[in-house]
């Protein structure tokens, strides 16, 4: 599991810095009409053209995104999700730009979440595979434990 988190924590940085790329291309001749004309302007007035990263309705990115609960099952399922929910967001882009410059790039950044989403997908059927094969509702039994009642020490409940 460490290796998958690793290898994709490294290449989704990778993945920020070309999003990034494309963006200050984008944004780096603008002229003040331009920047006005495009809703740019209170993002100019606290940024500039430098890339600041937020979402495209202007929320700031914070560690609140980060999502980890110590738990691998459930830590598999959160990176699963945050693949699917970069591949929906690249093809939300793709529906809207017509820029071949971009759509290339976005088209290789969608692919990439597809693999993450496949490699996170084999870790997490190992891992069932490893705490308990005959478990289908996915737990972690080594958090999970049962509760003792304090009124019957042979009680399990």
């Amino acid at each position: 599991m460490y290796n998958t988190d690793n290898d994709t924590g490294t290449e989704e940085l990778a993945h920020m810095e070309m999003v990034s790329t494309i963006v200050h291309q984008l944004t780096r001749n603008l002229s003040m009409e331009e920047i006005e004309k495009s809703g740019l302007g209170p993002y100019y007035i606290d940024h500039t053209v430098g890339i600041w990263p937020q979402a495209a309705g202007g929320i700031p990115f914070n560690a609140c995104e980060f999502q980890s609960k110590g738990d691998p099952i459930t830590d598999l399922f959160e990176d699963m999700a945050a693949e699917q929910k970069a591949r929906s967001t690249y093809d939300n882009i793709l529906r809207v730009i017509k820029d071949p410059d971009v759509i290339d790039p976005i088209r290789f950044l969608r692919e990439r979440e597809v693999v993450h989403f496949q490699r996170f997908g084999e870790t997490l059927r190992s891992v069932q595979e490893e705490l308990d094969f005959k478990n289908f509702y996915a737990f972690n039994p080594s958090f999970d434990m049962p509760a003792k009642c304090s009124c019957d020490p042979g009680c399990s409940k």
